[in-house]
């Protein structure tokens, strides 16, 4: 983390000289940020981030010579770094800011694609309040590229959980959360029961992200919609913009999404998620809180856990921001705090 006495040092690289102006602007704006430099290209930036040494990247996604997932891929293992990535709100850029976040990128921001003036004040804001939570999100491990944590094949499911129908897992996260959520799921066996997830994502990116990972997974993983039922072998990730709730009717479950308010914060929220799971569910769920900032689940987790839920929050080491699982351990909600490569284990065994 930076020192609480001086500025966020950024440096800002886009192929753009007119993007990396405005967000070189847009960026001094905050009295808590310096930016450092600019570079056109990542062969640039290169250099500059070991003469410059800055706290923070700002990183394009699409880029000439090499692109920003590309580079994350050679930089991280090697010097890493909290990355903010800049992306085009494009179904190409939404894989490719996907494919970032798995390569190392802490978080993303969407460039505006219409009210350029109004959305561009709005991003700009985004921007900055994302480059401080970055400014102290932990990146060490990417050294070690967790490799370990997806290189297991699934975990063999508790022998009870094979008849067990009326069993929800109800997993939170937020920053760091992508890579933190493939490492959980693709451990779980396919008979596994109904997961739910609240990754904070905006809507296009969650059906991207859902597809990836069912692609990776030995259960099926779908974004939810209004209707669908929680089920063995079945994960729904909550589409962004969308509040989701669970809903029982008679020996089944079932999930209704639709707009809402936003609740600590989000939409969707982990909070709106878990308190709907205490309330159908009660004592038939588990709930993960992963690595993010802020405290949205919180107080979801709690409620699940009076309604006599068993419940487990990703440790402080193996956190990108320690923030949700935190807030979530101080409150009671989590029983204990647990190395992320344990999550999927120790999850199935409280099941059992």
């Amino acid at each position: 983390m930076t020192a609480l006495n001086r500025k966020i040092r950024v440096l800002v690289i886009d192929d753009s000289s007119l993007v990396r102006t405005i967000l070189s602007q847009g960026l001094a704006q905050d009295p808590g940020i310096e930016v450092v430099g600019s570079a056109p290209d990542p062969f640039v930036a290169r250099d500059k981030i070991v003469t410059l040494q800055p706290d923070v990247l700002t990183l394009d996604v699409e880029m000439p010579r090499m692109d920003g997932v590309e580079f994350l891929r050679r930089l991280m293992p090697q010097y890493p770094l909290p990355v903010v990535m800049v992306s085009a709100l494009t179904k190409k850029g939404q894989r490719i800011t996907l494919d970032a976040l798995e390569a190392g990128a802490v978080d993303f921001v969407t460039k505006p694609s219409t009210d350029v003036a109004r959305g561009l004040s709005s991003m700009l804001m985004e921007l900055r309040t994302k480059i401080k939570i970055a400014s102290g999100a932990n990146v060490a491990h990417w050294k070690e590229r967790r490799a370990t944590l997806f290189a297991g094949k699934a975990l063999a499911a508790p022998r009870a959980l094979a008849e067990s129908t009326d069993k929800i897992i109800a997993i939170g996260a937020s920053t760091g959360g992508t890579e933190a959520v493939r490492a959980v799921i693709s451990r779980y066996p396919a008979n596994t029961p109904g997961v739910l997830i609240v990754q904070h994502m905006p809507a296009g990116f969650t059906r991207l992200f859902a597809d990836r990972l069912n692609e990776l997974c030995p259960m099926q993983v779908k974004e939810a919609a209004s209707g669908d039922r929680i089920m063995t072998g079945r994960i729904l990730i909550a589409p962004g913009e969308r509040q989701l709730w669970v809903r029982r009717s008679g020996g089944i479950y079932e999930v209704e999404c639709r707009p809402g308010e936003k609740v600590s914060g989000h939409c969707p929220s982990v909070d709106v998620m878990m308190h709907s799971v205490a309330e159908a569910a009660g004592p038939n769920a588990v709930g993960i809180m992963l690595t993010g900032m802020g405290r949205d689940g919180a107080a979801g987790m709690l409620a699940m856990r009076r309604a006599g839920a068993r419940n487990i929050a990703q440790d402080e080491k193996s956190s990108v921001v320690f923030g949700m699982p935190k807030e979530a351990f101080a409150n009671g909600g989590a029983e204990k705090l647990v190395p992320l490569e344990e999550i999927a284990q120790t999850s199935l065994n409280m099941l059992a």
